[in-house]
């Protein structure tokens, strides 16, 4: 019984869970949207609650008083009746009667209503109608509403005959109610324009500052980017243009250091190599020797990271043309590399820094398999440019380690390979400055994928 309830329980769980999914499915997705429903719902449930107050109370009561205005007057011409003496006279106030009422009266001696006639038409306008003949006449009647267009045919049985009369809707119906109507809807639509205008201007600043915060996350400029719109936008706009500050006076500090260090290294380096020169040959002066190359390396690579973070801004290029020039230095270099590339794919991009990510990641996969494929696949929003080896690869748990800076698996590199680990640090770094990324998965041809994602 305990487990049942829980079960109940959570398949309630479960279907609340399903409605609200829905429910945020069925809500637009873009702030536009949004803000416009907040307008509208409100607007919409006040003109549904007026039009229902309306139709239930005023409508109702005005049809009701207009519809025993018609039985008021058809009860009177009844009473009348009983003063005519003759033919004649009947016709004449029959006539009058229909002239003061806007009523069409006529009469039939000696006929009767057929048992069991059904009322034909079952609208407002007959219910009320019925009401106010029972109430006023008190005689047995047929209502037909599909007599005319524009008429209600009343048949009354009298002791003597059939009275008919023909009543206009327009006595029954006032135009008010479809004045309110159609002010209701022209008022609504109204507000929905000055609503939508004012709203799209304020949400075209936002979309604004995020299309300059994407280009700046691309590694792109923005120079006529200023604050506009709302306060609230304003202050986050002001907020970005201070933080892409900031991050461009990091980077610019952190290259000219970089590129400061490196340089000025290469000085005592360049005089140590030419001392070394010309001692002899000992066990102690070849480390030396080989201590100097590996940091001659390592300044050659701070420079290539300080050369990848100062180039220019993103030009469009075509990204296929830089791949196969890529692989063919490295072909040249002895590498077999299979490629599968479409015909073009014109890009915003830094071709220095771009060919600079794919010599590194291509030298990397060269080095470590016998074998190399290139794969570039146009997908939504960019490329993704694919590299796999048959190489040992890098277990899943060192995978995010090695894009740190001088880092190096023990059991696939050492001093003798050449690489000082700036190469994975350097194209995952050049990849992001384009807004893409550098990841690292299992290759199917047993080594190592790197997928480069590069956005349009």
């Amino acid at each position: 019984m305990f487990s049942s309830r829980i079960d109940l329980h959570r398949g309630a769980h479960v279907v609340g869970d399903s409605h609200s999914r829905w429910f945020k499915r069925a809500l637009p997705r873009s702030l536009y949207g949004r803000s416009l429903i907040i307008i509208i719902l409100p607007l919409v449930l006040a003109q549904f609650i007026a039009t229902w107050v309306f139709y239930d109370r005023v409508w109702d009561t005005v049809l009701r008083r207009l519809a025993t205005g018609v039985g008021a007057d058809i009860g009177l011409t009844i009473d009348a009746m009983h003063y005519a003496d003759n033919a004649s006279e009947l016709a004449a106030l029959l006539q009058r009667a229909g002239l003061i009422s806007e009523m069409t009266f006529g009469f039939l001696p000696g006929e009767h209503l057929p048992a069991g006639m059904r009322q034909l038409g079952e609208g407002p306008v007959e219910t009320a109608l019925e009401d106010a003949m029972r109430e006023r006449v008190g005689k047995p009647f047929y209502i037909d509403a599909e007599f005319d267009p524009r008429d209600i045919l009343i048949s009354i049985q009298l002791d003597n005959g059939i009275l008919q009369v023909a009543a206009p809707r327009k006595r029954m119906v006032t135009p008010t109610t479809y004045i309110f109507v159609f002010w209701m809807a022209g008022s609504s639509l109204i507000l929905l324009g000055i609503a939508s205008m004012f709203m799209r201007n304020q949400v075209k600043a936002l979309r604004r500052l995020a299309a300059a915060a994407e280009s700046f996350g691309k590694g792109r400029d923005v120079p006529n980017f200023r604050p506009q719109g709302a306060t609230e936008v304003r202050r986050a706009a002001s907020a970005f243009l201070k933080m892409r500050e900031r991050l461009q006076r990091q980077i610019t500090q952190r290259t000219e250091m970089l590129a400061g260090v490196s340089h000025d290294l290469r000085t005592p380096l360049t005089r140590m190599r030419l001392a070394l020169e010309f001692l002899d040959d000992s066990p102690a002066v070849a480390e030396l020797k080989h201590d100097v190359i590996v940091m001659n390396r390592m300044v050659e690579g701070y420079l290539d990271f300080a050369r990848g973070e100062g180039e220019g801004e993103p030009r469009d290029a075509d990204l296929v043309a830089l791949i196969e020039e890529a692989v063919a230095a490295a072909r040249r270099g002895g590498a077999e590399i299979t490629i599968a590339l479409p015909e073009v794919g014109i890009l915003p991009i830094r071709t220095d820094a771009m060919r600079r990510c794919l010599v590194n990641l291509l030298n990397n996969a060269r080095h470590y398999g016998s074998h190399v494929w290139v794969t570039a696949l146009a997908v939504k929003g960019g490329m993704d440019i694919i590299i796999d080896d048959d190489g040992p690869g890098i277990p899943e748990a060192e995978r995010e380690n090695v894009f740190r800076p001088f880092f190096r698996l023990d059991a696939a590199r050492g001093p003798a390979t050449g690489g000082v680990g700036l190469g994975l640090t350097i194209a995952r770094d050049i990849a992001r400055g384009h807004g893409g990324d550098l990841d690292l998965e299992a290759s199917p041809q047993g080594g190592l994928r790197v997928r480069v994602r590069v956005p349009r």
